[in-house]
């Protein structure tokens, strides 16, 4: 079944209160990532990719424990930026204790970034943009993924948020090239709107993120609208 059948708001209210009803261990990933059916109360199953705490892999350079958070996170950001690239995404708990539910999004297959950058090279900027500021340390190809309608969407954002810069990415085809003023109109307003605590969205990101990983966040921003474009190759 197709899961754009619900508005967001339903499928953020299923990911959060519907009852995990089957776990299957995906084969790939050093972290235990398991894809699940979650049942809606009304017999209707909906595919999610749920990333346990527990199953998180100790890395030398991220908090232990964290990085389910950063998942949400990082659909935080999205959806603070207008940008809805990231299936919806929550933290609740499952079979295998806390972590991060996402929406599992149906999609072609082998439609990965390099098959698709030349033909929606304006969603993988706004991803491209996105993983700068969010100092994305592990962007694969297989990361960028096109649904059965013809929309890019960016999974797997846990390695994210690092104080220290870290960007790791396979998107490549934008750096040094203007960023599109919009873009950054988009970037200035979001950080004004979370320096003013609108709408509690600071209060959303306090949750999940260190103070000095927030600070961090609008150093890059800083860095991105002062440059204007993306950063030379180097």
């Amino acid at each position: 079944m197709s899961s754009r059948i619900y508005t967001k708001q339903e499928i953020l209210e299923v990911l959060t209160a519907g009852e995990i009803v089957s776990t299957f261990l995906t084969p790939r990933g050093s972290n235990y990532t398991f894809l699940v059916g979650i049942d809606d109360g009304h017999g209707r199953i909906t595919k999610a990719i749920y990333k346990p705490q527990k199953g998180e892999a100790p890395l030398w350079d991220f908090e232990n424990g964290t990085l389910f958070k950063r998942e949400c996170a990082s659909y935080l950001l999205s959806q603070s930026l207008g940008w809805e690239f990231i299936p919806e995404t929550v933290i609740r708990e499952g079979p295998y204790g806390i972590g991060s539910v996402q929406l599992y999004i149906n999609h072609e297959e082998g439609s990965f970034y390099q098959s698709v950058r030349k033909s929606h090279s304006k969603q993988l900027l706004i991803i491209a943009v996105f993983d700068i500021i969010a100092n994305n340390a592990d962007r694969k190809d297989s990361h960028c993924i096109k649904d059965n309608d013809g929309k890019i969407w960016a999974i797997d954002q846990g390695l994210t948020f690092n104080h220290n810069l870290k960007l790791r990415t396979a998107i490549w085809d934008f750096w040094g090239k203007p960023i599109p003023k919009e873009v950054l109109r988009t970037l200035r307003s979001f950080e004004k709107r979370f320096h003013d605590r609108f709408r509690g969205i600071s209060d959303e990101f306090e949750k999940l993120l260190t103070p000095i990983e927030i600070e961090a966040l609008f150093e890059r921003i800083n860095w991105v609208t002062t440059l204007g474009k993306f950063p030379e190759v180097t």
